[in-house]
């Protein structure tokens, strides 16, 4: 079975409706985690620590969607 990681990160974002961040620079990344339920216990944590800050907002990426390992070269690849 495939290994499916999942990126929890977050920061200040400009306009609470978008997700434009005020400073990439300040980005803050929790972690990498191996399985989705990991990343959302995460992902929870950190929302729930900063709920007072309207424009903080944390996300889950599913890095196993960048590649695709049954291709020969993956668009991720393809941009080196």
């Amino acid at each position: 079975m495939a290994q499916r990681l999942h990126l929890v990160f977050g920061g200040e974002l400009v306009d609470p409706t978008k997700n434009t961040f005020k400073n990439v620079d300040d980005i803050h990344v929790v972690g990498i985690f191996p399985d989705y339920a990991t990343a959302f216990d995460a992902w929870k944590a950190e929302a729930q620590r900063t709920v007072d800050n309207a424009h903080m907002r944390y996300f889950i990426a599913h890095l196993h969607r960048l590649r695709d390992e049954e291709a020969e070269a993956s668009s991720t690849e393809e941009l080196n």
